[in-house]
């Protein structure tokens, strides 16, 4: 008798690569969720360490929150040799910032030298590099990338590469629909994305608290890149705040990730109530907490206000949930702008400050 080969059919082969395909379909979800929350880990350590150095620097600083520390009026050199005697804090941070630069990276002379930039406040986006200065010698510092932030992780890898077709923002001019400042083309702006973070500091931590009509810097309403004086032609002081001046430090935000990039893998603008951002506190926690349980920020300009926000990305940032030609959906912006900056609070009971205004107990942004 002839014996049977040892063989599938075809049915049999369709069978087995259906079940195959059924189980990749059921897992790849489950992998893919598991490497984000690996992910997300990783960028809580970073937040984390950040906080920690921030503790140190606090320690050896008189308590100050680590923020740019030359003033206006003081002569400074740089590395290169240059003299200069900054006439407002805003021109002294810039150069404290080329300064930094410059001596880490050694890019002092030559087509890629690092440029003197004082349009904009390096606060915002490059505060961290005065606490990393401080603890490292190492710039770009990968604990300043989450490992969500892949742009940022490119161009830390290769800093020179600024120019066109690396990918930084506006290296290749201004694209339709984006934040369209003339600014975003200086090549000294372009040059600094590689030395960005993906952790931004509040602006309380090194601006003023802006009660009571103080000279401060406030938000503008078309876009949340850029700031401005409360009196035209005149600078606030910057920096020198204390640990000691934050009134709720377990309620209060010190750093922020712009973006829910764990939750939505696009990214998530902070200000979209249901997003969930990471956030390091001034008390040394960080947390992942969703933006509809903080309280509403404010204008200090505008303080019987919520303050509401236009979304515009920059280049290669996020798009906004209704596309790139929304220019007028408003969202607020909580914890970056706190109502009373450090002596406010941003999680736990009531704003404060909110009945001397004749606000609602609770915040009543609806975007």
């Amino acid at each position: 008798m002839e014996r049977r080969k040892n063989a599938f059919t075809l049915i049999e082969l369709l069978v087995v690569i259906a079940i195959i395909a059924l189980l990749i379909g059921i897992l790849l979800p489950a992998l893919g969720q598991a490497q984000r929350s690996a992910k997300n880990v990783l960028s809580q350590s970073n937040a984390r360490s950040l906080n920690t150095g921030a503790a140190n620097y606090a320690s050896d600083n008189s308590d100050r929150i680590f923020s740019y520390t030359w003033r206006k009026g003081e002569v400074y050199t740089l590395p290169s040799g240059q003299v200069r005697v900054p006439g407002s804090d805003q021109n002294a941070a810039a150069d404290q910032n080329q300064e930094i630069l410059m001596r880490v990276t050694g890019r002092i002379t030559g087509t890629t030298k690092i440029r003197n930039f004082s349009a904009r406040l390096p606060h915002r986006r490059y505060s961290h590099l005065v606490l990393l200065d401080f603890l490292t010698d190492v710039q770009p510092e990968p604990t300043a990338a989450s490992p969500f932030d892949r742009n940022l992780i490119q161009w830390q890898e290769n800093p020179l590469e600024y120019g066109a077709g690396s990918g930084v923002p506006y290296a290749d001019g201004v694209p339709e629909g984006y934040d369209d400042d003339p600014n975003w083309t200086d090549p000294a702006v372009i040059q600094r994305w590689p030395f960005a973070s993906t952790y931004q500091m509040v602006p309380a931590a090194w601006n003023t608290d802006g009660i009571a009509n103080a000279l401060t810097y406030i938000p503008v309403s078309n876009t949340p890149h850029l700031m401005t004086s409360s009196r035209a032609g005149e600078t606030p002081s910057l920096g020198r705040r204390k640990f000691t001046q934050v009134a709720h430090p377990s309620g209060k935000v010190m750093m922020f990730e712009e973006f829910d990039r764990f939750s939505d893998k696009d990214g998530l603008y902070f200000a979209y109530p249901e997003a969930k951002c990471n956030l390091a506190f001034f008390d040394g926690s960080v947390r992942n907490e969703q933006t509809a349980d903080s309280n509403a920020g404010w204008n200090p300009a505008e303080p019987a206000t919520d303050w509401l926000q236009i979304y515009k990305p920059l280049d290669t940032f996020p798009e906004p949930k209704d596309g790139l030609s929304s220019n007028t959906t408003t969202y607020c912006q909580r914890y970056r702008w706190t109502r009373h900056g450090l002596q406010g609070i941003d999680f736990g009971g009531n704003d404060v400050g909110r009945r001397q205004y004749d606000l609602p107990d609770e915040p009543d942004c609806t975007q």
